[in-house]
């Protein structure tokens, strides 16, 4: 039939009301391993994914796909009007973990003696795997991001400064200067030791000398950033020898191996992390027959592997490096970080702030 004339519509408002989708926060994580979309088969579209390497800090605005999350990269928001696609955190793990066991598989039977091979074998987790459930044991081995904050360190409790690196790249050097130099501004930890005190000493100026029954219960406790024995006698720097350092309004310089960044990381201390990288070969050849040292060819792959070495099992751990080129420039540079943590805030691991 034909119709003529106006139409009119009517609304009638819906009796049920939808709340607005709620805002996602963004995080700030810090990444533990490089990752190029052009080398991975698995993200959705290429074009979109967001390359980074380790340590670079990614601010997520989106994780609603717990598989692809969607990133910028720290100081490229005005540079990248669209975020990024990144692995999230649970994929990263999985495939990480099956990667593993593949490379676990394909390694041939060692033949050795029986207490090395115990030693040497570690048991992992299949990878039916759980992100959440497996966080204390597996995290540990499959880095992939830390959740992070920013820090300004208070004007009356200066961060622990720790310098790390390979034997002969300078970093006693550099904080013996820093001592020398500054010292109303820099003081080390006084060790612990189980030794008995010397005429010249003085009990904790020099050592806090104490018996091996208390030295050994400390280290029960978890009281010591790292310990060792000399010619039988313990020593071993605490934490509370660096807090006592920071009450004091200075700042705790220390020289530690690699096996100690992880409980001085997890104490609440807040510790700032350098490593002192040597130059080339031929350069840190150089620098050494300076100081009148003369190593051989071997020596010096050496310290190179380890740097290497270093890097791949705890940079995770580093807040920065230095490459010891040049020990005048190394000084000014390490200055220049430390005079850095005063005026500008840094990225922390959140956890230190909860």
């Amino acid at each position: 039939a034909d119709m003529h004339g106006t139409l009119t519509f009517v609304l009638i408002p819906s009796q049920q009301s939808k709340p607005p989708p709620a805002k996602e926060t963004v995080i700030h994580v810090k990444a533990h391993f490089d990752y190029d979309p052009s080398d991975d088969p698995y993200v959705p579209c290429r074009e979109l994914g967001l390359s980074f390497q380790k340590g670079d800090i990614l601010h997520v605005i989106s994780q609603e796909d717990p598989n692809w999350w969607q990133a910028y990269r720290d100081g490229d928001e005005d540079n990248q009007p669209l975020a990024g696609l990144i692995p999230g955190k649970s994929f990263q793990q999985q495939r990480e973990a099956m990667k593993q066991t593949i490379e676990e598989d394909k390694e041939p039977e060692k033949s050795g003696k029986l207490w090395c091979a115990k030693k040497n074998k570690k048991k992992r987790k299949k990878v039916l795997y759980n992100a959440n459930k497996n966080d204390d044991y597996d995290n540990e081995e499959i880095l992939t991001y830390e959740e992070m904050s920013l820090y300004h360190q208070p004007a009356n409790r200066k961060r622990p400064i720790v310098l790390i690196g390979p034997q002969n790249c300078g970093q006693n050097e550099l904080r013996q200067r820093l001592m020398n130099n500054e010292v109303d501004r820099f003081a080390s930890a006084v060790p612990h030791t189980t030794r008995s005190r010397r005429e010249t000493e003085v009990a904790g100026r020099d050592y806090h000398f104490i018996s091996r029954q208390a030295f050994e219960t400390d280290i029960a406790a978890g009281k010591f950033i790292e310990y060792g024995e000399f010619e039988k006698n313990l020593y071993g720097t605490s934490i509370d020898s660096v807090r006592q350092v920071i009450n004091s309004g200075k700042i705790c310089l220390l020289n530690l191996h690699t096996q100690s960044l992880k409980t001085l990381r997890n104490s609440d201390l807040k510790p700032y992390i350098i490593f002192v990288a040597p130059p080339s070969q031929e350069r840190l050849r150089a620098l050494l027959a300076k100081e009148g040292k003369n190593p051989k060819p071997e020596e010096l792959r050496e310290i190179i592997e380890k740097t290497r070495e270093m890097e791949q099992n705890n940079g995770h751990y580093f807040d920065t490096a230095i490459v010891n080129s040049d020990l005048d420039k190394a000084y000014q540079e390490l200055l220049r970080l430390i005079n850095k943590l005063d005026t500008e805030p840094q990225w922390v691991p959140s956890t230190w702030l909860r």
